[in-house]
């Protein structure tokens, strides 16, 4: 039983790593088989097909090292807006799963495939939801204390907060240079910083 997880596990991560190099739809699974070193039997033990290792991909390798990693950061600091700022600094600088020309897992799938499969954009919809609503409910329980400007509407600020991360990955994947991410956070300071303004 030990086996066979650890050989799940295996194939994901190692079709994570093609995926987030060269596209969903540039890796094949006989390109995966190759690179894991499992035979098509064991692949198809555990997939029915491609699609399905894609959506499990999704749920069990990039959610929890990208989105629950995010998460679980707010609740490390008395500060909202510094835990904020942390958890992206993370994510840009300090994110051994994450790499600057590759840019962000979850953005380049959603590119990719939410036009294409609707199974696909329900999924990665899924996992974005959980990011924004983690950040939009602790946004409104700062509101609550009257540390955070109330004016600002939460869910529209965590999807802001979001969509510039998205943004600054991919600017990241186009340069390559980290002071890509670097001018970035210090823009990020500063926004957050006016969201506390009252």
């Amino acid at each position: 039983m030990k086996k066979s997880v650890n050989t799940r596990a295996t194939i994901l991560q190692q079709a994570f790593e093609l995926i987030y190099k060269k596209g969903y739809q540039s890796t094949s699974i006989d390109e995966i088989i190759a690179t894991t070193k499992v035979t098509k039997g064991a692949f198809y033990y555990h997939f029915k097909n491609k699609k399905q290792m894609g959506l499990a991909i999704i749920k069990e390798v990039i959610q929890p090292k990208t989105i629950d990693f995010s998460i679980s950061s707010l609740t490390t600091s008395t500060n909202l807006c510094d835990a904020l700022y942390t958890m992206i600094e993370e994510l840009l600088l300090y994110n051994s799963f994450l790499t600057i020309e590759h840019g962000c897992p979850l953005a380049n799938l959603t590119q990719e495939m939410s036009p294409l499969d609707n199974d696909f954009k329900e999924a990665l919809a899924e996992a974005k939801s959980l990011w924004t609503n983690a950040i939009a409910t602790s946004i409104s329980k700062e509101q609550q204390n009257n540390t955070i400007n109330t004016n600002n509407n939460a869910e529209e600020v965590a999807n802001f907060i979001i969509a510039s991360y998205w943004g600054a990955r991919a600017l990241g994947k186009l340069s390559n240079k980290a002071n890509t991410y670097t001018h970035y956070l210090k823009q990020l300071k500063l926004y957050l910083t006016i969201l506390k303004e009252s």
